[in-house]
């Protein structure tokens, strides 16, 4: 399972929070009707269970769309309550659609009295109810994962770069309920330095002695070269009586950023750590599951390539396509088709990476580019098995020639099917530079150690959304 505490920690949320909303619904109505409240809930015809399910649903709906679901990206309190405010304003607004189509589901709908009562006054109670429980509750939770009372305490083993950016990485992201209590190294001159606040506690002979002292929940090694730095007696004996969890750094990192560090990376982590494992079973699903979705995705999207093709035609002579070679798995060569976004002239000097607001795209390019139109024929590569819905980009032969040579383990991104979208794409804003293909890498093999069909069900609502919302590039 793909970061097992993050999607525990999401489906808490969502259950709880489901409860918030239908406790709104519920006191909304008991303030506006108090006499008829359990007539108007479950009188005969009346499907209370129903429409709270409806409104709960359609609430969520918009919190997550609002990305009040990705705990990595709140990170105030006012942007928290500008997010509640837009979502619970959009789902009065598809509310209101619903009820106003089909008035036999709004709770109340049968008040004779005061027909349109309950469309003015149960609907506005439970914003305002909803606001302030949601408010509270998420700035409760926030401040209990944040209190350094709470969570696990963290001991990190070792000083080096990969030390300090696993503590950032820790500190950055505090709803995972890690707390950091110190270091340890094996140069007593480091004692009561501080690598970025908190500092080091002690030298590593003194390890039993802190995990005591400190109370420590999880030990974990962040060290860039083992050989002879290792204190393996002192950790397997913390490891057999159980006094604290042994960790490897990166795993660790992996968990929290949902990214593996190439820095922190060997090659030893990847052979022994598990996952990446394609049963027969997987392999067939996997297939016959892009299969079905390319085919599906092309019929209902036809109409959205003629259009295109129109458009890309009376804008700029030349064909409506657009054909380039691409890496596929294994380092295989294969023809990707996309629409034409630039001019016939775009590559007179030769290949150049592609811009986020690149000069050399048309009008229609930068907008089927912006909705991503533009990949809609890739899913002829998906039904040939060229590609798949979801993994790794695939890149240019010349430029992979490239990262191969500048980043460590660029090549282990063509294990698998190049994809329409991925993890990437998804955790990473586009980028065309060494830089960025070193972050994307990290998502990538994140994907390939990790990859299921769930997960990628996930990415694909994930890249529905940034669409949806004109994010990305």
């Amino acid at each position: 399972m793909v970061r097992r505490d993050i999607w525990l920690r999401t489906f808490t949320l969502v259950a709880i929070e489901s409860g918030i909303i239908v406790l709104a619904v519920l006191l909304s109505l008991y303030w506006r009707y108090p006499e008829k409240y359990e007539d108007l809930l479950w009188g005969e015809g009346q499907q209370g269970f129903t429409k709270l399910l409806l409104t709960a649903g359609v609430c969520q709906l918009t919190f997550y769309l609002f990305d009040l679901y990705d705990l990595e990206i709140i990170h105030s309190l006012r942007e928290l309550c500008r997010k509640i405010l837009q979502a619970l304003a959009a789902s009065c607004f598809i509310l209101a659609i619903i009820f106003y189509v089909i008035p036999t589901i709004q709770i109340g709908h049968i008040d004779t009295e005061d027909p349109t009562g309950a469309i003015g006054g149960v609907p506005s109670r439970t914003i305002v109810i909803t606001l302030f429980l949601m408010i509270g509750w998420r700035v409760l939770s926030h401040w209990v994962l944040s209190h350094p009372g709470f969570g696990e305490r963290v001991l990190i083993v070792g000083t080096d770069t990969s030390a300090v950016e696993l503590a950032k990485a820790i500190m950055g992201n505090r709803n995972f309920g890690y707390r950091i209590v110190g270091f340890v190294s094996e140069d007593p001159s480091q004692v009561g330095k501080s690598l970025i606040n908190p500092s080091v506690i002690g030298v590593v002979g003194q390890l039993n002695e802190i995990v005591n002292r400190e109370r420590v929940d999880r030990v974990v090694v962040a060290l860039s070269d083992r050989r002879g730095h290792l204190p393996v007696d002192q950790l397997l004996k913390l490891r057999l009586q159980g006094r604290a969890v042994i960790e490897e750094g990166t795993s660790l990192y992996e968990r929290i950023m949902g990214k593996i560090s190439v820095e922190m990376l060997r090659p030893s982590w990847i052979i022994f750590s598990g996952g990446s494992k394609r049963s027969r079973f997987w392999s067939v699903m996997h297939r016959l599951f892009n299969f079905v979705l390319a085919v599906i995705g092309i019929v209902v999207s036809f109409p959205i390539w003629v259009l295109t093709a129109i458009a890309i035609k009376l804008e700029s002579p030349g064909p409506a396509f657009y054909k380039q070679e691409r890496v596929g798995k294994n380092g295989n060569p294969f023809t990707i088709i996309k629409f034409r976004s630039m001019r016939l002239d775009a590559e007179k000097n030769g290949p150049v990476w592609a811009a986020k607001n690149d000069d050399r795209t048309t009008y229609v390019g930068r907008f089927i580019r912006k909705v991503r139109i533009d990949e809609l024929p890739q899913l002829i590569n998906v039904l040939r098995g060229e590609m798949s819905f979801v993994g790794p980009r695939p890149e240019r032969p010349v430029f992979v020639e490239q990262l191969t040579e500048l980043i460590p383990f660029y090549s282990q991104r063509h294990l698998v099917e190049p994809g329409l979208t991925g993890w990437a794409q998804v955790k990473y804003d586009y980028g065309a530079s060494v830089e960025d293909a070193l972050q994307k890498l990290q998502y990538d093999l994140y994907y390939i150690k990790n990859a299921s069909l769930f997960f990628d069900i996930w990415i694909m609502l994930q890249t529905a959304k940034i669409v949806l919302f004109g994010r990305g590039r």
